[in-house]
């Protein structure tokens, strides 16, 4: 599907679907009214009414399909974005077993990366753009910092560990959550699901070509239905693009100087 149709607010994406599919759903009823005379019409009224039913479950199954995809894109990129989140934190809280000096510096290093997710990676995700090329340098810089700082102690030395594991899993984290910002619904899947639907409202109109009122009814209902689909797939689709998009929020909360990332007693 377009572009700027994800970019769409969702009432605006609605708006623009549900009319594509009233306006494909009048256009077939035209076109099947306009054939259906004397044997064109008859061949239409030989149609079975019992094909509806499983030209539906088809539908049905498409939809579900697509759907499972894409609860499974969201799902990943939430957990993506969120392990990354608490790795930062982890090693935020970390921190304080090192001198002041690496202190300030790996936290300044940690608001630098999530400065960057949030200012460059993001709107580069949104648009299907970013790349494993795209260098997580404040992180390098940081994880370059942990091993090479000297420590003194046990304690150092568990807390050095447990930094390095931390930012370890944060950069897998963010390799994640790139990753799975490239994945969207294919155009073999819409076309599939397009088709289907055009079979299924095309039917509609033949079985109820003697009926004009039955035939804007049925077709009105279904053509609904699938508008309701292609919206809720549609705003899903891609899982940072779009105003239902997964936002850097949680990053945001981690950062050394934001309010919500003080420690509480």
């Amino acid at each position: 599907m377009s572009d700027w149709i994800h970019g769409l607010p969702v009432i605006w994406m609605a708006v623009v679907v549900f009319g594509a599919t009233y306006l494909a759903a009048a256009a077939i009823y035209v076109v099947v009214n306009a054939l259906a005379t004397e044997e064109r019409g008859r061949a239409f009224k030989g149609v079975s009414p019992g094909l509806l039913p499983p030209l539906g479950i088809i539908f049905g199954l498409f939809v579900a399909f697509i759907a499972a995809q894409i609860w499974g894109d969201i799902d990943r990129a939430n957990a993506a974005v969120n392990r990354e989140a608490s790795s930062l934190r982890a090693v935020v809280l970390l921190s304080k077993a090192f001198p002041e000096d690496a202190q300030t510096r790996m936290r300044a290093m940690v608001t630098r990366h999530i400065q960057q997710a949030r200012d460059v990676e993001w709107p580069e995700m949104a648009r299907h753009h970013a790349t494993l090329t795209m260098v997580p340098t404040a992180l390098g810089k940081a994880l370059e910092l942990v091993v090479m700082s000297p420590v003194d102690g046990a304690g150092q030395v568990a807390a050095q560990r447990e930094t390095i594991a931390a930012l370890e899993s944060a950069l897998d984290a963010r390799r994640q959550r790139i990753l799975v910002s490239r994945s969207s619904v294919n155009p073999v899947k819409w076309l599939a699901l397009v088709l289907q639907a055009l079979c299924t409202l095309t039917a509609i109109a033949m079985v109820h070509s003697d009926n004009r009122g039955s035939a804007r009814i049925a077709l009105g209902l279904f053509s609904t239905a699938i508008a309701v689909c292609v919206v809720l797939i549609a705003a899903h689709d891609r899982p940072f693009t779009g105003q239902l998009s997964v936002r850097p929020d949680v990053l945001l909360q981690v950062q050394p100087d934001s309010p919500l990332a003080t420690t509480r007693p």
